[in-house]
């Protein structure tokens, strides 16, 4: 069954919710928050004025998020890229879970390392997946994105104090494949179209 109307558009906004809260966090805390010396999650830390700026944005894009994906997993056939949208929608449960426990409660530590590792995860599953259905070319490009953000994310740790730079890359890599794949399904329903004009005219 095809992803839902209401469920593609909660896929488009979900991202610039996040983005949204995270920029206006910066904002606020641009006295003391520096990229290079702190963490995404500091600026959504318990006790921290205006914490919930950051924490209310990132809860309400994880569920839009999760709703789109939940119409991906029943879109996909292959067992593979039911696997990787599985793991992907547990990253995004763990995205909540950011919000929910921000840094200075205990389980932050874990859901904060579970969504970027699963996150990550679940979309080279699905790519992999989607590869094995016909979609060579998503399929590579997955992989090429997957090693190019590990790569930058390792680089990032090793080279400066904070791992915020390393946290953006994994967010962006994640936004880059998830707007990449909304893409592939647009094109498609605009092939679709063209072809039913085209035998209409005939």
């Amino acid at each position: 069954m095809p992803v839902r109307k209401s469920q593609l558009w909660a896929g488009i906004l979900s991202p610039p919710v996040a983005l949204g809260g995270i920029a206006a966090a910066i904002f606020i805390n641009r006295s003391w928050w520096r990229i290079t010396n702190n963490a995404i999650s500091d600026l959504g830390k318990a006790g921290l004025p205006h914490s919930w700026v950051m924490n209310v944005l990132l809860f309400i894009s994880s569920i839009l998020a999760i709703y789109y994906t939940l119409g991906l997993f029943e879109e996909v056939k292959n067992p593979v890229s039911k696997l990787g949208v599985g793991v992907f929608i547990l990253g995004l449960a763990f995205l909540a879970g950011i919000a929910a426990f921000p840094e200075g409660t205990e389980p932050h530590y874990y859901v904060s390392w579970g969504f970027f590792a699963t996150g990550s995860l679940g979309f080279l599953i699905t790519g992999i997946g989607l590869g094995l259905e016909g979609r060579q070319r998503f399929g590579v490009f997955t992989g090429v994105l997957f090693t190019v953000e590990v790569i930058l994310a390792r680089w990032a740790m090793g080279r400066f104090n904070g791992v915020a730079i390393a946290e953006f890359t994994g967010v962006f890599a994640m936004l880059i494949w998830h707007y990449a794949l909304l893409w592939t399904k647009a094109a498609a329903a605009i092939n679709a179209c063209c072809s039913v004009q085209r035998k209409h005219k005939i």
